[in-house]
């Protein structure tokens, strides 16, 4: 029965270790194609469907990094893609693609703080309405600060997590520059 357990476990172990890198390409070509830090798409990744690509949320989100409708559409319609549908969000590929190019884009709109990341993972998200809420005071350029007034307790476990996977990724995983 020992054995059995043991065996199991292992068994457990090589699975969600192997899950865990088998988005690897899609994310790295994505993050390299927007400029974006590969750790922290993968983050993103883990947190939204646990590398899932056929994740589907509640609210209608798709994929890996659990992209809107309107966040992917507004990729498509930047790329220059054509009769695109929102369930193409189910490939990989494409999903880390307007993942990255949306991340990208957040991390821009925050770029006068101390640190755009978690600014950019909050309005991700909880939407920017919610997130001009919370970036008042000193909180509009203190990440940390930032961070301690966000309204919602799950939004700010969210930010939390990723921001601890982000650190945990970083040590094994590439660089930005590495991948460009």
């Amino acid at each position: 029965m020992v054995l059995v357990l043991i065996g199991g476990m292992a068994a457990y172990w090589w699975w969600s270790g192997w899950l865990e890198r088998s988005q690897d390409g899609p994310i790295l070509a994505a993050a390299r194609r927007y400029g974006v830090e590969p750790a922290l798409v993968k983050a993103i990744v883990w947190r939204e469907s646990g590398f899932h690509p056929r994740a589907r949320g509640r609210a209608g989100e798709l994929g890996l990094m659990q992209l809107q409708e309107l966040a992917a559409q507004e990729w498509a319609d930047a790329e220059h893609i054509g009769g695109f549908e929102h369930e193409a969000c189910l490939d990989p590929a494409t999903n880390t693609l307007a993942g990255a190019y949306y991340l990208r884009k957040l991390l821009r709109r925050y770029a006068r703080t101390d640190d755009p990341v978690p600014y950019a993972l909050a309005d991700y998200n909880a939407g920017r309405a919610n997130l001009l809420k919370w970036n008042s005071g000193e909180a509009a350029t203190n990440s940390e600060a930032f961070i301690e007034q966000i309204g919602f307790p799950g939004t700010k476990d969210y930010v939390r997590s990723i921001l601890r996977r982000y650190e945990h990724y970083r040590r094994g995983f590439p660089a930005r520059q590495d991948v460009q």
